[in-house]
């Protein structure tokens, strides 16, 4: 469910927040079942409770979003994705979960820390209108005024997904993070932009053809987390994840210049249908 941004009252004055665009942690948890045990059942109630609160997205306080999964695999049970202009908000989601009566039992696998961004490699209008007449399409063609006015609509609503985005009405959820090789033979940060930009427009051209079955936001992770990107698909089935993974990845982008990281796929569901399932 997605709610306006806002900071809530009771956290510091936010100062670290970007200028502009969101923070962004996916973080997965396995259950450990030995820590479980050990709670009595009033323990495990009031822990469900309030696991259950501090994951509704409605709270008071709760970032501005917020998705529960359950993971297949295992590599981890329990999977959120949380953004807001505040990190301090994201933060205290964890330490929340970590203090609750069935904190003692969650127990994190992996995280992932990244913001939202605008990829240097996605057009301006003027960069569109340049790459039409590279096409072929001459100004005084109709067809070129129609096409970049028709761009021009529909990137400034792009580009607001992709700094502040929605969720969307999907039930499969995947998670990767990746780099771009810096092998001597295949040095992405060494190609001039122009082959770059290039690369990144075919890969594009390829996920296009998934539009209405997945969903994809890229975040950018250089400088915080072990990972230059983070890649968050939704999906209305799972094989339309890995068929889209599967085609992109012969692009030149990633076939050449890509190293993926841990796949973490899961299913998008309530707090407490999570709780329910993970027999918390």
């Amino acid at each position: 469910m997605n709610r306006p941004p806002h900071v809530p009252s009771n956290m510091p004055d936010p100062t670290n927040n970007m200028s502009e665009g969101w923070h962004c942690l996916h973080l997965y948890f396995s259950v450990d079942q030995g820590a479980l045990n050990q709670l009595d059942e009033g323990q495990r109630a009031t822990g469900r409770e309030e696991l259950a609160a501090i994951l509704n997205p409605d709270a008071d306080g709760a970032p501005t979003r917020i998705q529960t999964c359950v993971v297949s695999g295992h590599k981890a049970d329990l999977g959120l994705m949380i953004l807001d202009p505040n990190p301090l908000v994201i933060d205290s989601v964890q330490q929340s979960i970590r203090s609750c009566a069935i904190g003692s039992a969650l127990r994190p696998t992996y995280s992932f820390v990244s913001i939202t961004e605008i990829s240097e490699y996605v057009p301006t209008v003027e960069q569109y209108a340049e790459k039409l007449k590279l096409d072929g399409t001459e100004p005084s063609d109709p067809a070129f005024e129609a096409k970049l006015n028709a761009y021009s609509q529909r990137l400034p609503a792009m580009n607001k997904q992709r700094m502040y985005p929605d969720f969307p009405p999907f039930p499969v959820f995947s998670f990767y993070p990746m780099n771009k090789i810096r092998h001597p033979s295949a040095n992405w940060f060494m190609e001039p932009f122009s082959v770059r930009s290039e690369l990144m427009a075919e890969h594009a051209t390829s996920g296009i053809k998934f539009a209405g079955r997945v969903s994809q936001l890229i975040t950018a992770s250089t400088g915080f987390d072990d990972w230059e990107w983070g890649v968050t698909l939704w999906s209305r089935a799972p094989e339309h994840i890995k068929e889209i993974v599967y085609t992109m990845r012969f692009d030149q982008a990633s076939a050449k210049y890509a190293e993926f990281g841990p796949f973490y796929l899961s299913y998008i569901v309530s707090p407490e249908d999570a709780i329910k399932h993970l027999q918390l």
